[in-house]
């Protein structure tokens, strides 16, 4: 049975007719529309083109933002204007199909569990390292939602009281130490203090910004202040991972973003950082962890899947 999942994001959306193995059949891709109308109107559009070749059962629908439990409900997307809209009815209505509405972070998550690096596992915790931190868990095989539908907001955990502003309106939170956007604050900071930040700064763009080759390249030569600025977010990110094995105790940690392009140079301090923070390590078993196999593909993969599982075609 062949389903249908759509990701939307800020800027683009992304869909794909997907296989019960988790293989794309068919990609499609438009901008994602301003006015919240269009929007809805482009997503029955891609899935009716999508239809008009393949026998679709179902279609899933990812987007960024905090979904109620029944997930029929979009009380709030930093990204797009809803505000307690029924979206779920609203893309039904439209695409004459049954509809199943997750989060985009967990979406990818559920992705990577089911096709990807945690293929195999019972017990995982996906974090996702983009522009902020999102965050999935996945217990004894079943997605976890919370009471009230808004469960593993990760990066929303409050890491360093008083700490930095977070748009979320708090302050401290693990976005703000371990993000695509922590890491070029980290940069920059290196950079305009000197000495070990000298070749940062002489590799910023325009914008004032050490971007991504750039880094790469600056890693690949072992250069001592972007190996800091890439320390120092990975410490944050293992030590707020030694947090969530003692309340969640996953087997496996998904690292998956932009940010996890940097692979084993994140990772390895990553797991140091986690050790130091892990309650009774030496007696506690550790889990794993590993950057995420999917890449951008997790969320529209994810939310396929979780189309055919609620709508019952297949057994979880």
């Amino acid at each position: 049975m062949l389903n249908v999942g759509i990701d939307i994001g800020g800027t683009k959306i992304a869909g794909g007719v997907v296989a019960e193995d988790g293989r794309i059949i068919e990609r499609a891709r438009v901008v994602t529309p301003t006015d919240t109308a269009d929007l809805a109107q482009a997503v029955a559009d891609m899935v009716e083109d999508l239809a008009s070749r393949h026998d679709v059962h179902s279609v899933g629908v990812a987007a960024a933002g905090y979904i109620d439990r029944t997930r029929s409900i979009m009380m709030h997307a930093p990204n797009i204007d809803w505000q307690n809209v029924p979206l779920r009815a609203q893309f039904e209505e439209r695409i004459g199909r049954p509809v199943t509405l997750e989060n985009d972070a967990n979406a990818a998550g559920w992705g990577e569990f089911r096709f990807g690096a945690g293929r195999g596992t019972s017990d995982m915790v996906m974090v996702t390292l983009g522009t902020g931190v999102g965050g999935a868990v996945i217990t004894d095989g079943t997605l976890v939602i919370g009471a009230n539908g808004s469960a593993a907001e990760l990066g929303h955990i409050r890491f360093v009281r008083g700490g930095r502003p977070c748009g979320c309106g708090q302050n401290g939170c693990l976005e703000q130490y371990a993000s695509g956007r922590a890491l070029q604050r980290e940069l920059a900071d290196i950079a305009d203090a000197g000495g070990i930040g000298d070749r940062l700064a002489a590799h910023r763009g325009a914008d004032g910004l050490v971007h991504g080759p750039q880094l790469a390249l600056l890693l690949s030569e072992g250069d001592e202040g972007a190996l800091e600025a890439v320390r120092r977010v990975a410490t944050a990110l293992g030590e707020a991972c030694g947090g969530f094995q003692a309340v969640l105790d996953p087997e496996l940690f998904v690292i998956g973003g932009g940010v996890a392009d940097l692979g084993e140079v994140l990772l390895e301090p990553t797991r140091v950082a986690y050790e130091s923070a892990l309650p009774g390590f030496g007696d506690h078993p550790t889990a794993r962890f590993v950057i995420a196999t999917l890449g951008n593909d997790a969320g529209l993969v994810g939310v396929a899947d979780l189309a055919g599982l609620r709508s019952g075609v297949r057994a979880e």
